[in-house]
């Protein structure tokens, strides 16, 4: 693949952490610039007046995690992006804004009522994406030894 910007998706989690290798290989080969992307959900109000604040991470605090994901002398161009938003819409509009030629995300890998009930990011960036999109599942045996 002969990529020239690769967005790269993620919200810290272990799926995540195994797409970004990937990401980053495929950056370091085609010489792209990899936009690391992490989006940040706004708070939602509920019908009762309540509200889901969600993470409690600062920017400050999700900027520091952007930077220490890839290192700077790794030989990858990296640029560090935090949007607020829906994150599907929200990657989708990133990769198109900087004429990405790949966006690579984890996927959760959820089935059944729990993908029905959570949705999936992954899945609805494949649907709306208008560049090549890689999803990376995390192995089986990385995700049991986490728990």
């Amino acid at each position: 693949m002969n990529a020239r910007r690769i967005v790269f998706a993620t919200d810290f989690s272990p799926s995540s952490d195994a797409a970004l290798a990937t990401a980053v290989s495929l950056a370091r080969e085609s010489n792209a610039t990899l936009v690391l992307v992490h989006v940040q959900e706004p708070p939602m109000a509920f019908g009762g007046g309540e509200a889901y604040i969600g993470p409690t991470e600062t920017e400050n605090e999700l900027s520091e995690m952007l930077g220490r994901m890839v290192a700077d002398d790794a030989g990858v161009n990296v640029d560090r992006r935090i949007v607020v938003g829906e994150p599907a819409h929200e990657i989708v509009r990133l990769a198109e804004e900087n004429g990405a030629d790949l966006i690579v995300i984890g996927s959760h890998g959820r089935t059944g009522v729990t993908r029905l009930l959570m949705g999936s990011v992954a899945e609805a960036v494949v649907r709306r994406a208008k560049c090549s999109v890689l999803t990376v599942k995390q192995p089986e045996e990385a995700a049991v030894a986490k728990k």
